[in-house]
């Protein structure tokens, strides 16, 4: 079973240890009785995994595999390498049943595995004939460990955030305004005797004016002082009225 994510860490370890078709890939040379067999990456997985897995040869690749490794002293980590991929079929089951039943990101969880299979290559033993289902358990464990240890944390509110949005005041302009309502506009303001003229409502000569001016006049209790305002359309322009949302941006 492969990745079938082209970014997920166990695909990047696939394309890193295989590489390029046609690529000089690594080999595993084992001791079987009196033979001596080499495998490529694909063959030793076969024989652990496949459907005609042979049962002599699984703790022989795990006890070379894991020899190589611990005596590895390159930079590269080759076999350090070879030694997660071989325990990759050995993880996914479990990857793909945590991902099914819960919400975590599947990079943390390869992360994770990857990490307790190198941990526990360290302390392996390789002659034991259980060494390589013991490194796939320790990267199963340490999945779930992982999902347990998210569950349980507890999310919560930026406190200094939510105590400065709970305490911040609007203005005394913004508190005033009743949602949904209009706000009426003069320039110049009016002085303390009143208003210096009448009202005049302007629109724009290309649109109907009527209507529009009658039905603004009423909604603003202001009929008649439109009335006679539209009598005097040749008189001096000395202010204007405007008409807003009282929510909108000034």
């Amino acid at each position: 079973m492969t990745s079938t994510d082209p970014r997920s860490l166990f695909a990047l370890i696939e394309s890193e240890l295989l590489g390029a078709p046609g690529a000089v890939r690594p080999t595993l040379t084992v001791n079987v009785g009196d033979r001596t067999i080499r495998l490529s990456p694909e063959e030793c997985r076969k024989a652990l995994y496949g459907a005609e897995r042979d049962a002599d040869l699984w703790p022989v690749i795990w006890r070379q595999a894991v020899t190589e490794a611990q005596r590895e002293t390159g930079r590269n980590g080759t076999k350090r390498l070879f030694i997660v991929w071989l325990a990759l079929p050995g993880l996914y089951r479990s990857l793909h049943k945590i991902l099914r039943r819960l919400r975590v990101e599947r990079a943390d969880l390869e992360a994770e595995a990857v990490l307790a299979v190198l941990t526990a290559l360290d302390s392996a033993d390789p002659a034991s004939s259980d060494t390589g289902n013991h490194m796939i358990k320790e990267g199963v464990n340490r999945m779930w460990a992982y999902v347990d240890r998210i569950r349980r944390e507890v999310p919560f509110v930026d406190i200094a955030a939510f105590a400065d949005a709970r305490n911040a005041t609007p203005p005394p302009e913004e508190q005033l305004r009743p949602a949904g309502r209009w706000e009426l506009h003069l320039t110049p303001r009016p002085r303390p005797e009143g208003l210096a003229t009448t009202i005049r409502f302007a629109e724009s000569r290309t649109r109907r004016e009527g209507e529009r001016l009658r039905a603004l006049a009423h909604s603003a209790g202001l009929s008649d002082l439109v009335f006679r305002a539209r009598r005097h359309e040749e008189a001096d322009l000395i202010g204007t009225l405007t008409l807003r949302p009282a929510e909108a941006r000034r």
